[in-house]
């Protein structure tokens, strides 16, 4: 194998850093890490053969500050600098800085980083260049009443963009001439605000979208290459959350088509690294070669690219490193093809029956399937900062074909445990099981559309409540000096606090080893033949001896005991408290104000002695940019505040406490 570099620099963190340090560590190239405050521990700094510090946790004092990424590349020998995807990777002077220190950037020039950096500009370019593209207006005009007679000749509905936006950011859908002069208005406050930029264009809506988007590669001698098309339409607000390849209903006119189109693309540009196309579709009924159009380019390596990597064999980060070395393509055009279909699924730290509120904190288990690839930046015992994107992992899998591909990531995603920390796991196994798109049929609106059919916050059956009080009790029912009385059965009566409020039931244990579970007072279920194999559980259940299987985990938070159990339907975490300590406050969700998340606290608007209503304000949190309001969950007196504006607190912390108002 020919020697690029022999020491390159990653400047990111998280699972595309361990990504990029695996293949340079099988290509024989040492790696540096970068890191914060926040991830001296993490786990792209122990894989790396060498790790520099650049600064506080916030990216803006850290990973965002290009002088400290060159110095530390400088400092320790590298040849090459490899910006992963997010912070830098997009930034042409950052480019240019690392190109003037003498320094290889692994990635496109800044040239081409600039000429797709604005979303008008590019559009003029990719149809001069024969892409097609969306009809609208991008021209320099950015006068009110212009843009709305632009609009009416466009006709409605029509989207309002950021020219420099991304993420959905500056993006305003509006269906009637009366909705636009707000939707303008509030576009450009939002492109101002995140991208100092507040010049939109305006792009006819397509009812039915699909997202589909294109795999290019080009090197400096001048090839350009694609590696085929991947299907990203399951979007929440326009963030992909599954992602497959190839796209379900592709024919090979309309791939043909839509590949072509995307080569040039990359062509108008000079095109040398990793980079993607991606297209809007009528989704309407079947593709059809005029019906798909220029959305944007990403001049960088996707999160999504593993799903090109499996269907082609090919080693994308590899490319990077080879191409940027000066090296030609591996392969050529024809020695590329499509070999069985593969998903990715995004799992977050997140609580989608909160409004996909970020979730953060501690991981106290992470457990994966062995039939997926799982990509992830984290491991247990490690602490999901509020600074970052919270994901946790990206789940994939590949098959012969689709079905099996998508029934292999329903499997990967029901054995996946995440424990300490809510996830988005329940929400990826019930949008893998959606009947549309199981059947391949859908667009980039099913999850808005089914939303409360995705997002369950039901409470937990009988199993998950049984394993959890067997388990937090540390009792087999077969053990002989376990649960054992000398007359009769053995009682135990529990409150857990599940989701914030108090869950209360009685689990008997019979002289035959058999077990009830009453939950207001109801049997919710029996169970016989139990047993506990280190943290797999099983036992018996019901008129037709059905069988249960469970994984269940324990761990400790401060005098309570956490318990998570995962059965084949879905995964519920439950918090016992100890009833001799001051952790037993919790079960009384009316007399205390918890934080609802890992983050910091903004303001702290009540002192002791304060007199609240219920539902009145009394500070906010944030996290991951988001900020949360802390209500009173009553009329009382404030009897104490535990922390102050600016603390950085963990989820579940209680931060104010009440004491019933006294009588007049």
């Amino acid at each position: 194998m020919t020697q690029t570099f022999s020491k390159i620099l990653i400047a990111n963190r998280g699972e595309i850093a361990v990504r990029v340090i695996r293949t340079a560590r099988r290509m024989g190239i040492a790696t540096v890490a970068v890191y914060s405050d926040a991830d001296e521990k993490a786990l792209h700094v122990s894989l790396a053969d060498e790790a520099i510090h650049i600064g506080p946790s916030p990216v803006s004092d850290s990973y965002l500050v290009a002088e400290r990424i060159i110095k530390a590349a400088q400092a320790t020998g590298a040849q090459a600098i490899h910006p992963g995807y997010g912070f830098l990777s997009e930034n042409p002077d950052f480019v240019d800085a690392v190109e003037s220190a003498g320094l290889t950037f692994i990635g496109p020039s800044s040239k081409a980083i600039r000429a797709m950096g604005l979303k008008d500009a590019a559009k003029d370019l990719m149809a001069t260049a024969g892409v097609p593209i969306v009809p609208g207006y991008q021209g320099d005009s950015q006068d009110a009443d212009f843009l709305a007679t632009e609009a009416e000749r466009i006709g409605y509905p029509v989207l309002i963009k950021a020219r420099a936006g991304g993420g959905g950011k500056g993006m305003r859908k509006v269906d009637v001439p009366d909705e636009f002069t707000t939707a303008l208005e509030s576009a450009r406050r939002e492109g101002q605000a995140s991208f100092g930029d507040p010049h939109v264009l305006i792009e006819k809506y397509i009812t039915t979208p699909r997202h589909i988007e294109v795999q290019v590669f080009g090197d400096s001698q001048g090839h350009v290459v694609h590696l085929f098309e991947r299907d990203c339409s399951l979007q929440r607000r326009h963030q992909k959350v599954i992602e497959e390849a190839p796209a379900p209903g592709m024919t090979e006119a309309v791939r043909r088509a839509m590949t072509e189109a995307a080569v040039k693309a990359a062509q108008a540009i000079d095109y040398c690294g990793a980079g993607t196309i991606e297209f809007i579709a009528d989704g309407s009924g079947p593709l059809r070669v005029d019906g798909f159009w220029f959305m944007e380019m990403n001049t960088r390596l996707q999160v999504e690219h593993p799903v090109t990597e499996a269907i082609t064999g090919v080693d994308l980060v590899e490319w990077q490193i080879r191409v940027a070395a000066g090296e030609p393509l591996p392969l050529r055009q024809d020695d590329l093809s499509i070999t069985g279909h593969a998903f990715e699924a995004r799992l977050y730290a997140e609580d989608p029956a909160n409004g996909f509120l970020p979730a953060t904190g501690k991981l106290e288990h992470l457990a994966f399937s062995d039939v997926a690839r799982n990509d992830t930046g984290v491991r247990s015992g490690d602490v999901i900062s509020p600074f970052y994107d919270p994901m946790i992992a990206k789940i994939i899998t590949h098959a012969t074909d689709r079905k099996s591909a998508r029934l292999s990531l329903l499997k990967s995603l029901r054995e996946t445990h995440v424990v300490g920390t809510v996830c988005n796991a329940d929400f990826l196994v019930a949008l893998a099981a959606h009947a549309d798109f199981a059947a391949g049929q859908f667009d980039t609106g099913l999850i808005e559309r089914d939303l409360e059919l995705l997002v369950t916050n039901a409470d937990p059956g009988g199993v998950h409540l049984a394993v959890a009080a067997l388990a937090a009790l540390g009792i087999e029912p077969a053990s002989r000096h376990l649960g054992w009385r000398l007359w009769g059965a053995a009682v135990h009566d529990l409150t857990f606090v599940y989701k914030g409020a108090p869950l209360s039931c009685r689990l008997t244990l019979h002289p035959d080893d058999t077990v009830t579970l009453v939950r207001d007072g109801h049997e919710v279920i029996d169970l016989r033949e139990v047993a506990f194999d280190g943290p797999h559980f099983s036992a018996r259940s019901g008129q037709t001896n059905a069988q249960i299987k469970a994984t269940v985990r324990l761990a400790h938070r401060d005098a309570a005991v956490l318990v998570s159990v995962l059965t084949e339907d879905s995964t519920c975490e439950f918090l016992l408290p100890d009833l001799r300590s001051g952790s037993a406050a919790l079960i009384d969700t009316s007399d205390s104000v918890v934080a609802p998340m890992t983050g910091r606290i903004v303001t702290l608007e009540v002192a002791k002695g304060d007199l609240v209503t219920a539902g009145a304000r009394l500070g906010v949190m944030e996290a991951m940019k988001m900020e949360t309001s802390l209500v009173a969950p009553r009329d009382g007196l404030v009897s104490d505040v535990f922390f102050a504006a600016g603390d950085a607190v963990e989820g579940g912390a209680i931060l104010v406490t009440l004491e019933v108002e006294s009588a007049a």
